[in-house]
C-alpha cells in the first residue's frame, strides 16, 4: 500500500531528488520566504491581516460586505485548530521519515536549519497551513486572486522540497488533508450563519 500511495512507484522519491538539486543563493533565498510565510506560528499575523481586509470591505463595500468576511475569518481559525490536529494525528500515526533520515547521507540538500523531529515528515505542516490560508480565502476572491493563491500554496509545496524538509508525497497529503478540513469546517460554519 505505502509503495502506491506514497512512494509512488520510486516517483515521489526521484521529483524530490529533481527539485531539491537546483540552487542558488536567491534561489534558497526565495524558497526560505515561502516557507517562513507557511509557518503555523504565524497564525496571529495572518488572522490580523484577514480582519484587516475585512474592515477594508467594511469601509468601501458597507455592512453587505461583513458576512463573506466573516465566514472566511471563521473558517481560518476553526480551520487552524482542526488542521492542527489532523496534521500532528497523521504525523503520529505515519511516522515516516524526513529526507534527511531516508535517504543515503549526502543525498539531500538541507537549506536553513533542519527540522528538529526527522521522524514526521507526512503530512507537510507548511503545505497545510499555505492551503488553510488560501482555501479560506477563496470564496472571497476574484480570479487574479485565485491564481495568486494556487501560487502561493505552489511556492510553499515547492520550498519544502527545496529545502530538503520534505518529500512531495508529504506535500500532497498536507494540501489535500487540509483542503478537505476546510471543506468540512465551511460546511458547518455556512450551516450555523444561513
Amino acid at each position: 500500500m505505502k509503495a502506491v500511495l506514497y512512494d509512488w512507484g520510486g516517483l515521489n522519491v526521484w521529483l524530490f531528488k529533481a527539485v531539491n538539486a537546483w540552487h542558488n543563493e536567491v534561489l534558497d533565498r526565495f524558497m526560505l520566504l515561502g516557507s517562513l510565510l507557511a509557518e503555523h506560528s504565524n497564525f496571529a499575523i495572518w488572522l490580523s491581516v484577514l480582519v484587516a481586509a475585512a474592515l477594508w470591505a467594511l469601509h468601501r463595500k458597507g455592512q453587505r460586505a461583513l458576512m463573506p468576511w466573516f465566514v472566511v475569518i471563521a473558517v481560518f481559525a476553526l480551520g487552524n485548530l482542526v488542521d492542527g490536529w489532523v496534521v500532528g494525528g497523521l504525523k503520529s500515526w505515519f511516522l515516516f521519515p524526513r529526507p534527511s533520515l531516508a535517504l543515503p547521507p549526502g543525498a539531500v540538500y538541507v537549506v536553513g536549519n533542519p527540522e528538529l523531529n526527522l521522524q514526521h515528515s507526512l503530512p507537510s505542516g507548511h503545505a497545510s497551513f499555505a492551503m488553510l490560508i488560501a482555501a479560506s480565502l477563496w470564496p472571497v476572491l476574484k480570479r487574479p486572486g485565485r491564481y495568486a493563491a494556487v501560487a502561493f500554496v505552489a511556492w510553499v509545496g515547492l520550498s519544502r522540497i527545496s529545502l530538503g524538509a520534505h518529500f512531495p508525497a508529504d506535500v500532497v497529503a498536507g494540501s489535500l488533508s487540509c483542503l478537505l478540513v476546510v471543506w468540512l469546517v465551511r460546511r458547518m460554519v455556512s450551516g450555523i450563519v444561513h
